[in-house]
């Protein structure tokens, strides 16, 4: 059996322990804005783009714009964060 050295066209592929950790870093910061105080992030999407975690979607108020990217930043393995989260929807004060 004769074996060829392996060729990309493009990038070469992402390491699955690459995939493992981002994985873990957004669940990891999914977690804790769910049980952070001060923000309703139910409708917040967490993804990690070249080694910075992106926030997506929507809540109620600026305050809980900035309290989802120190919660974000706070988390272990989160090296930069990018916060595209919009005003949307009832401040968390006025959910039921």
């Amino acid at each position: 059996m004769v074996f060829k050295e392996q060729t990309f066209h493009g990038l070469e592929p992402e390491m699955e322990a690459e995939i493992s950790n981002r994985a873990s870093v957004e669940a990891a910061v999914a977690n804790a804005l769910a049980i952070a105080g001060g923000i309703d992030a139910a409708d917040v999407e967490v993804t990690m783009e070249n080694d910075q975690i992106v926030l997506t979607g929507t809540v109620g108020t600026v305050g809980e714009i900035e309290r989802a990217a120190a919660v974000a930043r706070a988390v272990e393995g989160v090296h930069a964060v990018q916060n595209r989260i919009l005003l949307g929807g009832p401040p968390i004060n006025e959910r039921h």
